[in-house]
């Protein structure tokens, strides 16, 4: 195996699915983000309820886990969403440590009304995907993903 130097790296034949994998992303977060609009909220807002319908409620921990949003940035978006009484915190039944974040009634009728229009929205675009495709692709990112975990 060759050692890699300023004038060969670039050579390196991964680097041509970094650029993909970083150009599919730029261009998905686009495309979503467009379809947040006119929904009054953030992506990042819509993220957190998004991830709370069907839920009794999460910790902030676990609407990290579900929605890849850091525990500092979440916080900030929990207090906004709160403000707009979307969402309330309650103590957690059994460690009192925690909070649990659950949808308000408020918060349940923007999910249950823009869930599924984000929903219909997304399939435009995936709906295109055979189901072959989207397993192979599925497949495809898990493997990535697991090179760095």
């Amino acid at each position: 195996m060759s050692e890699l130097t300023k004038e060969n790296a670039g050579d390196e034949a991964f680097l041509t699915l970094i650029h993909e994998l970083v150009r599919a992303y730029q261009a998905f977060s686009l495309y979503e983000a467009a379809g947040y609009q006119g929904m009054a909220l953030t992506p990042a807002q819509a993220a957190v309820i998004f991830a709370l319908g069907h839920t009794s409620g999460m910790s902030l921990k676990e609407i990290g886990e579900r929605t890849v949003i850091t525990k500092g940035t979440l916080t900030g978006i929990v207090d906004r969403l709160e403000a707009k009484k979307l969402v309330v915190r309650v103590p957690h039944a059994t460690d009192r440590r925690s909070t649990v974040v659950k949808l308000t009634s408020g918060g349940e009728a923007v999910f249950a009304t823009q869930f599924p229009r984000q929903v219909a929205y997304l399939k435009q675009r995936f709906g295109r995907l055979s189901k072959k495709e989207r397993k192979a692709a599925i497949a495809a990112l898990k493997t990535i993903r697991s090179l760095f975990e």
